[in-house]
């Protein structure tokens, strides 16, 4: 599922108000992005096969996970009792 922003030229369609929140939250997960490739060195290359792939991806994962300080998107869905749907970010 992919979220991008609405454009002028772009037909009026509704975006859910996950999608809402996501777009705001966009600078947080391009700074992920960013530390995943900079920092964890999971940079595309060529691999020769699917395993190097999945290794080189896993051990980059792994390397984030050990970082002490991490951005993060808090990010609940709560359902109350007349089936109303409220978010928390």
């Amino acid at each position: 599922h992919l979220v991008t922003g609405i454009r002028n030229n772009m037909k009026n369609v509704l975006m859910t108000l996950r999608d809402k929140i996501l777009l705001r939250k966009r600078s947080i997960i391009e700074t992920i992005n960013d530390q995943l490739k900079n920092i964890c060195d999971a940079e595309h290359s060529r691999h020769r096969s699917f395993g190097n792939f999945i290794t080189n991806l896993v051990s980059s994962l792994i390397a984030y996970s050990f970082q002490e300080k991490k951005p993060g998107i808090k990010f609940e869905k709560e359902q109350n009792k007349n089936g109303q749907l409220a978010l928390f970010y």
